[in-house]
């Protein structure tokens, strides 16, 4: 039950002083919480022996108020420190999961969906906050508070009726170990549950337009009822068993309430005990319940943190495939990149994506990259990023293996822009400045120019500060790829990757995007995969895949000449590109 706070000890040992001086002031907090009963039960026995005077009333009167001022100070500063300190832990977590998932590689991405990670990043941190702070408190007042309220029972009222008063103590434990196991458990499906209905939630938003088209709302509403349901169920499952803590914890204070009134009772009438003293003793069994209550919560807690901290640490666990090297080699400028004899399988196939792939770019080249959907051609710029391991044969940048050399470093070479772009929920201008955070308007109208997105940025309701939505929705594919363009244009890369970058627009626009191109990218090396033979006609070399191999390869007019698959493409694009302008 407690290996939730052996887990944590990371933490705790960082923040020792913080968390000494709260259970301190706790304890210090609690322990003047022990007097006023004591002040009760000694005013009573003064009133029954006719003793009290007016003076001792207003002096016993002004220390209780002083007490009271005293200990709500130093409840302030316990409650404050206590809760800080879980509030740092949440926030230290997070931005280590953050930190986690921007190292991460697809292979992470493929093994845990958006929606599940976003579960552990919100739900499972909100319960560990719960147990660094709820959880700490209701410790120190189960076991430090309760012995110090049993030990003023038995040390200055009576062993005897104290010890009575606490036969239920361990029944109580025994059933809240069964109920802490079953919570466990139960919580454990529950968040899992959470986690799915999540996923499914963010697909159903991001796939709207396509629910739609095929009109699947009736059929994606039954999905959402059929998960929310299951969710539900899980939960009422772990209600079940919370439901049961409060009226089990009721019972057996209502019986020690019983043992202690009666036996209590008992003992005055034999002079053992004095009125006082009853009264005072049944003010520490009333204090006595919240300790009993906080058993049974800090099991409910630290089982509920335990495996909320299971999930996180499952995923903080989870090793990078792709990680700087012990001794990094350093390349000042990119000269060369070469391709040497490599071969490369997915982690989850069995079958090779690139086979043997050999290929020499110097400064300055355009080289193009074309074949039919799926030939690898995604998958040949997936391993210039180092975003898979498993490569077989090298890829050098300068004659120096890219494994040697430092992610950041590599990657702050490569400009990047994928098949399918990625737009963050803000506004144009900070979509284009993600590639240049200094970038002024007047760079990014540049760059607009570049990417032939200046009349399109005319058009929109307040240009560069429109906003695009969730993923872009607010503009078109076409857009959305020239905006991409820019974002990778102003970044100014040594390496520039054009994945399929042009796919959505017309032809005459990505002419005129290529000759900008031209003109902007001498002496830079750029990479154009692309299924429209003409965007890569003007490339210094032109690679053609087919099942992970290199078919053919050369200069466009080479290629023509070869009469392969590259010029019965090229053909057959002209013929339709010429029937498109006559019709």
């Amino acid at each position: 039950m407690f290996q939730v706070f052996k887990k944590l000890d990371w933490f705790f040992k960082h923040y020792w002083r913080r968390y000494t001086f709260a259970i301190i002031a706790l304890v210090i907090s609690s322990a003047i919480g022990l007097i006023p009963p004591k002040l009760v039960g000694y005013v009573i026995d003064r009133i029954q022996f006719e003793t009290l005077t007016m003076q001792l009333l207003v002096m016993i009167v002004a220390g209780y108020l002083i007490l009271t001022i005293v200990h709500y100070g130093i409840s302030f500063l316990w409650d404050y420190t206590l809760f800080g300190g879980a509030v740092i832990l949440e926030r230290w977590t997070r931005s280590k999961m953050m930190d986690h998932f921007l190292k991460m590689t697809p292979t992470f991405y493929g093994k845990y969906r958006t929606g599940d990670l976003m579960a552990r990043s919100t739900n499972d941190l909100k319960t560990i906050n719960l147990t660094a702070g709820f959880g700490v408190l209701t410790l120190v007042d189960s076991s430090i508070f309760m012995l110090m309220i049993v030990g003023m029972m038995g040390f200055t009222i009576s062993w005897n009726l104290t010890l009575a008063a606490l036969i239920p103590l361990p029944i109580m434990a025994i059933v809240m170990n069964k109920y802490g196991a079953a919570i466990h458990a139960r919580f454990t499906k529950a968040q899992e549950a959470f986690s799915e209905m999540n996923n499914e939630v963010l697909e159903s938003i991001r796939g709207v337009r396509v629910i739609r088209a095929f009109v699947q709302e009736e059929q994606d509403e039954k999905r959402f009822y059929s998960r929310t349901n299951d969710v539900y169920e899980k939960n009422i499952e772990v209600a079940k068993i919370d439901a049961l803590f409060e009226p089990t914890m009721k019972i057996l204070v209502g019986l020690s309430y019983t043992i202690g009134l009666g036996y209590g009772a008992l003992l005055v009438f034999e002079n053992r005990i004095t009125l006082g003293d009853l009264v005072t003793f049944n003010v520490y069994l009333g204090m006595l319940i919240w300790p009993m209550f906080a058993v049974g919560e800090l099991i409910n807690i630290l089982q509920r943190g335990n495996a909320s901290l299971d999930r996180v640490n499952n995923t903080l666990d989870y090793q990078a495939d792709i990680t700087n090297p012990d001794y990094p080699q350093t390349v000042r400028e990119v000269n060369t990149i070469d391709f040497d004899a490599v071969s490369f399988s997915y982690p989850s196939t069995n079958s090779n994506q690139l086979t043997d792939i050999s290929l020499n770019v110097k400064k300055g080249q355009t080289i193009g990259v074309v074949g039919k959907t799926g030939a690898g051609k995604t998958t040949l710029f997936k391993l210039m990023l180092r975003q898979y391991p498993g490569l077989v044969g090298a890829i050098k940048m300068s004659g120096i293996d890219i494994d040697s050399i430092e992610l950041d470093e590599i990657r702050s070479w490569i400009g990047y822009v994928p098949q399918d772009q990625m737009m963050f929920s803000k506004s144009i201008r900070e979509n284009i400045q993600f590639g240049k955070e200094d970038a002024t308007d007047k760079e990014i109208y540049r760059v607009m120019e570049l990417a032939h997105f200046l009349e399109d940025i005319k058009q929109l309701p307040n240009g560069l500060n429109t906003q695009v939505g969730e993923s872009g929705v607010t503009l078109s594919g076409g857009q959305k790829q020239r905006v991409a363009l820019a974002r990778a244009f102003i970044k100014d890369p040594e390496i520039l990757i054009l994945d399929d970058s042009m796919s959505a627009v017309d032809g005459k626009t990505e002419a005129k995007i290529i000759e900008h191109l031209r003109d902007e990218r001498k002496n830079k090396t750029t990479f154009i995969a692309a299924h429209r033979m003409s965007a890569v006609t003007h490339a210094d070399h032109i690679i053609v895949l087919e099942d992970g191999k290199i078919a053919e390869e050369g200069t466009h007019e080479e290629l023509m000449k070869l009469n392969g698959w590259y010029k019965e493409q090229y053909q057959q694009q002209q013929l339709a590109d010429d029937g498109e302008v006559r019709s």
